[in-house]
Order: structure tokens, then C-alpha cells, then sequence
């Protein structure tokens, strides 16, 4: 399995996106209408630097974060932050500064820095407002995410099911008088960087796409509404891969991400892969101290954190499971199920001292290393061996990933 630590961090900088020998249609089409903006326009960025490496059976680290954010600050104080990046950053003097190519020159400025690591950085992910955001990966790999949101209602149903069968698995969503869900849709586009810096998809293009998706499903009752659905099972799964393949007639889309609120997500992937995602949150104290190491090297290394009397938080969990798709039922689990299995991981560690009261930590710090892959075979063993990937967020700006 393989661990990743992403430490977040912010910075505020202006722009201007446009190619100078293009025409004023040209970049508009490229870039969309903030190519016009002669002297820039701002953003309010926020980076995630994510590193891969061993945890260190002493500190129960794969690296201080503490040490990220010290590294990484530098080369966001010294390029970016507060900067116009098309005359402040050398690299964009002639590059568009578009939300990819900042993510791809984020990496290549920080990986350096950490050449003395025992971990590496191995993506950096950039988000430059709720409907735009990119990961440049080092192997050369580059993703563009653009978020849109439509309202509908639904009766979760699959008309391949008896009337029985449908209650039985959907529950009160089933209902014959239906329900509604404001719905907030990731489209996800994957390739290598082009040589002239431009984006995976022109803007042009997804706007095309999010205008007819809108058409399509905005304000619409799914079951009567939208003919290609009808007689279709009316789930969250099978409406991702709806989207998917309506993005698909008009461009090359890699995933499609759907969350009929914010902490439940389906995701249909090129080639016809399913997974779903689900957030629960627990509260537990802790503190980080390592056995093997002084009293002076358990403050140096952890900080505030090293309090002898404890701390705490309010993790947040994310699981997300994979494995066979029903076609019948046009589901992936029982949401509830589901629903029932993560709550029951989490719970002999709610409200709990974690080195203190639960026996996983007794020899082990309780760090978010050792936390999330402490937390994995509680929730595999109660998904059937589906998971694939489990998040925990220690803060909304430490996170640590465990997948497959």
C-alpha cells in the first residue's frame, strides 16, 4: 500500500492568461473571458504538497510536516505569494500562468528542497477557486479538475428491480414522491503538459460541455425528465457515469466525480471503473511523544504537540471503495450498509484518549501516519475488502492517505 502526507498551505497572487501573438477570440477560446484582463486578476490559491516515502518506526513520521511548510514557504514567499506572475515569476514571463502550469513549477520549485528527505514529493495539487484546480504528478503526469453544480430531483430506483427490492435497497429514498439533491460535479481530464503551456481542455470546450450537462439535468426531474435516463436506475453511480459519457462525445475525459452532498461522492473512471466515497468524522485526544527518544528530542521533533497533558481533533475520515458495479441494481453497495460500516470503524475511538485508551497505539505514536493505517483493516474488514483508499485529516491542513 502506499502512504501519502499533503501539507496545505496558501498564497495570494495576480495574473493575466493570454498568448501574446494570439487574437483577442483566439485566447478568449483558450482561456475564457479573463484573457481580457489587460492588468491581471487575482486568485487566492490554495497548494498541497504531497509526499510519499517509509514512516520512521521511531517518530511514527514519513516527514515532519512542520518542515514542509518551513521549505515550501520560501519558495511561495519568494515566487508567488502576493506576486504578478506574469512579471514577478521569471517562468511566466512567457508561460501562461494558468492554474496548471503554476501546479507543474510549484513541483519543480519544492522537490529540490527536499532531496535530503527520507520521503518525496511526488505531486502538488493546486486549487485556485471551488470550480478550478490541477495536480501535476512527478512522473509527468497532469490533470485538469473543473467543478460545476446542478439542482434535480430523483426517486432512487432501478426499474430492473421489483417494487420490493427497490424499497428494500434504497429505502425512504425510493419514495414514489421523490427527493432532490444539490449536486456538485467534478469533471476530471488527465494527459502530459503541452509544450506551449496551454490547458488540457480550451475553455471554450467546457464550457460547451457544462452548458449542455446544465441543460440536460439542471432543475429537472432524472426519472421523467431526461430521456436518456429513463429506464435507467436512478443512482448517484449512474448518473456519474452519465455525465461521464456526455463529456465523452464532446471530449476525452478521464473520471467524473458526483456528490449528492459533501460527504458522499460516486466516481465512474475511463474504462468503466466505480467507486464511492464516504466522510464520518470522530473527536479524540492525543499526544505525540515517541518512547525511543528524550524528553529534549520528543519537544524538539513534536513541538507543542509533545504536551504531556494531551490535545486534540476532529478527524475527519474518507473511505472509498471500490469493486464489481451491478448493472441490475445500478449500484456499487448498500448506502446504508455503507453508511453502518463506517460508523462502526470510528467508534471505539470516539471520544477516546488515543494513547491511553485504544490498544493500537500502546506501542506505537499516535500520529496521523500511524492513525490512518491503525484505522484501515477496522474499516476493510467491514467493507468486505473493498477499500481502496482511506483519508484521514488530522486538520483541514494535514492530511494523510492510505491506498491501494
Amino acid at each position: 500500500m502506499l502512504l501519502t502526507v499533503s501539507k496545505r498551505l496558501e498564497f495570494s497572487a495576480s495574473r493575466r492568461l493570454f498568448v501574446k501573438d494570439w487574437s483577442d477570440a483566439e485566447n478568449r477560446a483558450a482561456f475564457g473571458p479573463e484573457s481580457s484582463a489587460l492588468h491581471g486578476t487575482g486568485r487566492n490559491y490554495v497548494a498541497y504538497f504531497i509526499f510519499s516515502g517509509q514512516v520512521d518506526p521511531t517518530t511514527g513520521m514519513l516527514m515532519n510536516i512542520s518542515e514542509i511548510k518551513e521549505r515550501v514557504g520560501r519558495v511561495l514567499h519568494d515566487g508567488y505569494d502576493h506576486k504578478f506572475l506574469n512579471a514577478d515569476n521569471v517562468t511566466f514571463a512567457a508561460l501562461p500562468p494558468t492554474t496548471e502550469n503554476l501546479a507543474r513549477q510549484l513541483f519543480l520549485d519544492a522537490s529540490p528542497l527536499f532531496h535530503d528527505a527520507n520521503a518525496q514529493l511526488v505531486a502538488c495539487h493546486l486549487s485556485e477557486s471551488e470550480e478550478r484546480s490541477a495536480t501535476y504528478f512527478g512522473t509527468g503526469a497532469l490533470e485538469s479538475n473543473y467543478w460545476f453544480e446542478f439542482s434535480a430531483a430523483r426517486q432512487t430506483t432501478s426499474p430492473r428491480l421489483t417494487p420490493e427490492e427497490n424499497q428494500k435497497l434504497f429505502g425512504v429514498a425510493a419514495s414514489p414522491f421523490g427527493h432532490g439533491h444539490n449536486y456538485r460535479a467534478r469533471l476530471t481530464f488527465r494527459g502530459e503538459p503541452e509544450a506551449h503551456g496551454l490547458p488540457l481542455v480550451r475553455s471554450g470546450e467546457i464550457e460547451s460541455c457544462v452548458e449542455s450537462l446544465r441543460r440536460e439535468l439542471d432543475h429537472k426531474n432524472l426519472n421523467r425528465e431526461v430521456l436518456a435516463l429513463i429506464d435507467q436506475p436512478i443512482t448517484t453511480e449512474n448518473l456519474a457515469r452519465h455525465i461521464h459519457e456526455r463529456v465523452r462525445e464532446k471530449v476525452q475525459i478521464d473520471r467524473v466525480r458526483l456528490h449528492e452532498r459533501p460527504d458522499f461522492f460516486a466516481e465512474h473512471w475511463d474504462g468503466g471503473q466505480y467507486f464511492l466515497g464516504l466522510q464520518i468524522p470522530f473527536s479524540a485526544a492525543h499526544r505525540l511523544h515517541a518512547a525511543g527518544l528524550g524528553a529534549e528530542e520528543n519537544v524538539a521533533l513534536y513541538g507543542k504537540c509533545n504536551n504531556p497533558r494531551g490535545h486534540g481533533h476532529r478527524y475527519l475520515t474518507e473511505a472509498t471503495i471500490g469493486g464489481p458495479y451491478d448493472e441490475r441494481s445500478g449500484a456499487l453497495m448498500d448506502f446504508a450498509a455503507f453508511q453502518a460500516a463506517v460508523a462502526e470503524a470510528v467508534h471505539p475511538w470516539q471520544d477516546k484518549h488515543l494513547d491511553l485508551e485504544v490498544p493500537e497505539f500502546r506501542d506505537k505514536t499516535s500520529t496521523g501516519e500511524n492513525i490512518v493505517r491503525g484505522l484501515w483493516p477496522r474499516f476493510d474488514s467491514r467493507l468486505d475488502g473493498r477499500l481502496v483508499r482511506l483519508r484521514l485529516w488530522e486538520t483541514a491542513n494535514n492530511r494523510f492517505t492510505l491506498r491501494v
